[in-house]
């Protein structure tokens, strides 16, 4: 016997031996054979799915060595960077909170096969089940499939699924219904299910079929236009936990610079004046408007900042800077905040590999990381979020 001493990147249990043994949980005795003995921290996966279905790869942890794995996940990434500091506990989304997911469909053997894809592969699972998801986006799977058979899918298709506030956002990827019979098709099914929006795009931009009123999602307290498909924190409970950790983080800053902006989930949530930058142009209106609306001072600029990072000099002019880059990192905006003399840094990342190598940068820039926040939304899966807090090493955080 051979015993699980942790879990790798991909989710597989690490022997003390060094082999990697598929869906083992630290405290697993391993038989010569290959054989597991499950050990304290290894559960029954709640799902008749698991481990077909892509959508979850760690349901046999239990939530104790699932936050272990998302510490060591953080901790190795910084160690090969040669960076070392304080993990805090990670804060875990329970069971069944997924707000937004992207689900795929395809006809299949006369028909169709709705759910997410098997681990490295296209082949779709269809699920009749899902313990990640919230009830109520769930709730559409069923009906879903129905309409698409209804509708005659012929070709693959992608299914957005997002709550927003008015009710469920639904979005189709790779399908354009046509004709009188299918529009009313649509709009049956869209008030059956209590639908806040439902749009098509079959690569020519969504259009909207059903929205009884503007669909909007409410981030630090107003209401911003929600664009189909825009990206929003997977969970209310991380999302939560990120704006709690990115204030922290600002501390009493009265000016800051929110990077990566998108809707405005920090920059609406942050005390003083905020100016916000972002590279999409539908979110950068909707955070626009909604600002404005209710009078916050949050000045928001359309910017690339993958081609037209801010400068030191730009940066300067604020107290904090908040960075919450997609999964590559801001390697350019990363090296101007080393060279600038702004007193914080809040660093958002899905991503600890790139997060580390930014980290680094600014490190080796006189720069000090303070804590990491690691945040669990993606409910038994390798997916890493974190937030972070950065200080001059003249300048302790307050």
């Amino acid at each position: 016997m051979t015993s699980i001493i942790r879990v790798a990147a991909r989710g597989e249990g690490v022997a003390v031996d060094g082999r990697h043994i598929p869906f083992a949980a630290p405290g697993d005795d391993v038989a010569a054979d290959g054989t597991v003995v499950p050990g304290p921290h290894h559960q029954t996966p709640p799902c008749r799915h698991f481990p077909t279905c892509g959508g979850c790869q760690l349901q046999h942890l239990d939530d104790e060595s699932w936050s272990g794995f998302i510490v060591d996940r953080i901790a190795g990434a910084l160690a090969a960077q040669g960076i070392e500091t304080d993990i805090r506990t990670p804060l875990l989304s329970p069971p069944r909170t997924r707000r937004r997911a992207t689900l795929h469909a395809e006809r299949k053997g006369g028909r169709i096969v709705l759910g997410f894809t098997e681990p490295s592969s296209h082949t779709i699972v269809d699920i009749t089940e899902c313990h990640v998801l919230a009830p109520d986006l769930f709730a559409v799977v069923a009906p879903l499939r129905k309409l698409l058979a209804t509708l005659r899918l012929k070709r693959r298709a992608d299914i957005h699924l997002t709550r927003a506030d008015q009710g469920i956002d639904l979005l189709v990827t790779g399908l354009s219904p046509d004709g009188l019979a299918a529009a009313e098709t649509v709009t049956a099914f869209a008030e059956r299910n209590a639908l806040a929006r439902f749009a098509f795009d079959d690569g020519y931009g969504a259009e909207v079929r059903w929205e009884p009123q503007p669909v909007t999602i409410t981030l630090g307290g107003i209401p911003v236009a929600l664009p189909p498909a825009s990206f929003l924190q997977a969970t209310e409970e991380g999302e939560a936990a990120l704006v709690a950790a990115v204030r922290e983080g600002m501390g009493d800053a009265q000016l800051v610079a929110d990077l990566f902006s998108g809707l405005g989930t920090f920059a609406l949530s942050l005390a003083g004046k905020v100016y916000a930058a972002e590279a999409a142009r539908d979110v950068v209106m909707a955070l626009k408007s909604a600002a404005s609306a209710r009078h916050r001072p949050v000045f928001v600029e359309h910017r690339d900042l993958f081609r037209r990072p801010l400068t030191p000099a730009e940066l300067d002019r604020f107290e904090g800077v908040v960075l919450d880059p997609p999964r590559a990192g801001a390697r350019e905006q990363a090296i101007a905040l080393a060279a600038s003399r702004t007193g914080r840094v809040a660093y958002v990342s899905c991503n600890p590999s790139s997060f580390a190598r930014d980290a680094k940068t600014l490190v080796e820039g006189g720069w000090r990381l303070d804590w990491v926040q690691p945040v669990g939304q993606f409910r038994w899966s390798t997916h890493v979020e974190l937030a972070a807090q950065f200080s001059r090493s003249d300048n302790p955080p307050g």
